[in-house]
């Protein structure tokens, strides 16, 4: 006697190799519709959460749990000199995050790439 998998549970098996190899990990840091999105994938507490948008529009929170998300409008965050980011002029290129995380080690997440003179 010969034994086959039936259809169904070739098909099934399929759809579960193809699920897991086209899932991707998701990324911390998320840019759309006007807002910053950081997430804490870690399994650690963050202080100190800073948040930089173009090398020059700051931001943060005191904590963010593991585990947890912030969501900034970028209308929030403003330069040194208390400049706003005007998203109607600006486009966002970069995104830094930095952090401490429960142990004492820093944290440091880049979303995009800085802008050099050519």
């Amino acid at each position: 006697m010969i034994l086959r998998p039936s259809l169904r549970a070739c098909g099934s098996i399929a759809l579960l190799s193809m699920t897991i190899a086209c899932s991707e990990a998701r990324d911390p840091i998320v840019v759309e519709e006007g807002t910053v999105t950081v997430e804490n994938l870690t399994d650690a507490d963050w202080k100190s959460v800073r948040i930089v948008v173009n090398d020059r529009f700051n931001g943060g929170v005191p904590s963010l749990k593991a585990g947890q998300r912030v969501n900034a409008p970028l209308s929030q965050f403003q330069s040194g000199l208390g400049y706003r980011y005007d998203r109607g002029r600006m486009s966002v290129y970069k995104v830094e995050v930095t952090a401490t995380d429960s142990s004492g080690q820093p944290v440091s997440l880049i979303w995009g790439e800085s802008r050099t003179a050519k």
